[in-house]
């Protein structure tokens, strides 16, 4: 592995998250992905050797047993978890680089006339706004489904320590003893609590943004009607008795504006409009 990519993905992920997001990247990194390669493959690395059933000679006896109670190893469970939970936040970076890659693309194409669309290409607004949102309900939805696959492949997260097995080819059934029990069942143990956190900081940090937007969403609001209600001077206010109707007499001409007809109304486009 090239540490030094490794660690240029780490900072992209971790400049453009949120709080909760930085925590629950340590937690991944630290807590997941380093107890994984560290301990957890040199834990799980003698399962099939170790698996040893008695009473039974028969050949393809073991094999047929060990398929049957590990229909998939933790080790590679975990490693296919661990890819597809820390996919979407690279999906994160890539469409911060898009955003980059485009406003350079104006800015060479724009010379003097150019309008920045993205002042802040990390900033969360627009489509990386639904694309960081989008990125944390599908890391909790990837750890939620990989708790209940364990939990339907081992029950109750635990390995016992002898498991009666009677499929052919084996002649009756034999008792078949599992390779450090215990210690699997800890190493089992802390990675779902680590995964049960990891989702509650997913659904944490996908309500912070959720509220946080609809809170500027309401301030934004009320600084429109504010400004609406000071653009109405006072002079516009209708006369008393009128109606809203004011007579100026049959030879009266409203004043009309002269507008140029070169003249040209500059669009200013914001970030939430320049999706994505």
């Amino acid at each position: 592995m090239n540490w030094g990519v490794f660690e240029g993905l780490l900072s992209g992920v971790n400049k453009y998250s949120t709080a909760f997001g930085r925590i629950w990247l340590s937690l991944v990194f630290i807590f997941r992905l380093l107890v994984y390669v560290v301990a957890a493959e040199r834990v799980w690395s003698d399962d099939h050797k170790d698996f040893d059933c008695a009473n039974t000679r028969q050949p393809g006896c073991t094999n047929v047993c060990f398929d049957h109670f590990f229909p998939v190893s933790h080790i590679r469970l975990w490693a296919l978890q661990l890819i597809l939970v820390t996919c979407p936040s690279l999906l994160v970076i890539m469409h911060v680089a898009y955003r980059e890659a485009k406003e350079q693309r104006r800015r060479e194409a724009g010379g003097d006339n150019y309008r920045c669309i993205y002042p802040n290409p990390g900033k969360k607004r627009g489509g990386l706004w639904w694309t960081y949102l989008l990125s944390l309900i599908f890391k909790a939805g990837v750890d939620v489904v990989f708790l209940y696959i364990f939990y339907r492949f081992y029950e109750n997260y635990t390995l016992p320590r002898v498991v009666k097995c009677e499929l052919p080819p084996c002649p009756n059934v034999v008792d078949c003893f599992i390779s450090r029990p215990t210690e699997k069942n800890i190493f089992t143990v802390f990675m779902v609590v680590t995964a049960c956190v990891c989702v509650v900081l997913s659904l944490v940090e996908a309500a912070y943004l959720i509220g946080k937007r609809c809170c500027e969403r309401l301030q934004e609001g009320r600084g429109d009607s504010r400004r609406h209600s000071h653009d109405c001077p006072l002079s516009c206010a209708d006369p008393a008795g009128t109606g809203g109707q004011v007579f100026k007499g049959t030879d009266y001409k409203p004043a009309t504006a002269n507008i140029p007809a070169t003249a040209s109304c500059p669009s200013t486009l914001s970030e939430d409009e320049a999706l994505p």
